[in-house]
C-alpha cells in the first residue's frame, strides 16, 4: 500500500553533494576487514538515539507550526519540505540506532507527505499523529519492530491516511 494508493506529487530525495574527498583520493573500494568492522560497530552501537531523534522531532514541530500558517499564496513545496526533511532524517537514523519501528513510521509519513496536495488542517493532524507516535517510540525506548503493538500502531496511522484520502474529491 505504497503512498496510500495515491499518485505521488513530489519525491522526497536526498541531494548528493559532490564528494570532494573522493575526488582528491581517487577511486577504490574498502577492504573486507574495514567493512566488517564498520558493520560490527553499527550492530553494537549503544549511543542513545533520543537526543538526535528529539532534534529532528523539534524540527518536525517547527515544520508543523509553519504548515498551520499555510495560505494559498504560500509556497506549498517549501512548506512540505519543512516536514519532509526531519521525517527523512528520522527514517534514515532509526534503523542505525535499532529503532526499526521509527524507520517504518517515518517512511509512511514520507509517503503521505509525497502525495498530499496541500498541508490542510486534516493533513497537519495526521502529521502530528505521526510525530506523537515517533516521540512515544523513542521516549519509550521501543527498539526493533515493536512487535504486534508496533505493527498495530503503524496500521492505525495508515488507516488514518486512507480515511484522509477517501474524503478528498478526485
Amino acid at each position: 500500500m505504497d503512498h496510500f494508493d495515491q499518485v505521488p506529487r513530489r519525491k522526497a530525495e536526498f541531494i548528493k553533494p559532490p564528494n570532494t574527498l573522493k575526488q582528491k583520493v581517487g577511486e577504490g573500494g574498502l577492504s573486507e576487514e574495514i567493512l566488517n568492522k564498520a558493520q560490527k560497530l553499527l550492530e553494537e552501537n549503544t549511543i542513545d538515539f533520543e537526543p538526535l531523534a528529539d532534534m529532528y522531532l523539534d524540527a518536525l514541530t517547527k515544520g508543523i507550526e509553519r504548515a498551520k500558517d499555510f495560505t494559498p499564496s504560500s509556497d506549498v513545496e517549501y512548506v512540505i519540505a519543512q516536514l519532509l526533511y526531519p521525517a527523512m532524517q528520522l527514517k534514515a537514523n532509526g534503523g542505525m540506532f535499532h529503532y526499526q519501528l521509527v524507520t517504518q513510521v517515518a517512511d509512511k509519513l514520507i509517503q503521505f507527505l509525497e502525495v498530499i496536495e496541500v498541508p490542510d488542517l486534516s493533513a497537519i493532524e495526521i502529521v502530528l499523529a505521526y510525530h506523537t507516535t515517533i516521540k512515544a517510540i523513542v521516549h519509550g525506548k521501543i527498539k526493533g519492530s515493536g512487535g504486534e503493538h508496533g505493527q498495530a500502531l503503524l496500521k492505525a496511522l495508515e488507516d488514518a491516511c486512507m480515511r484522509y484520502f477517501s474524503k478528498i474529491p478526485e
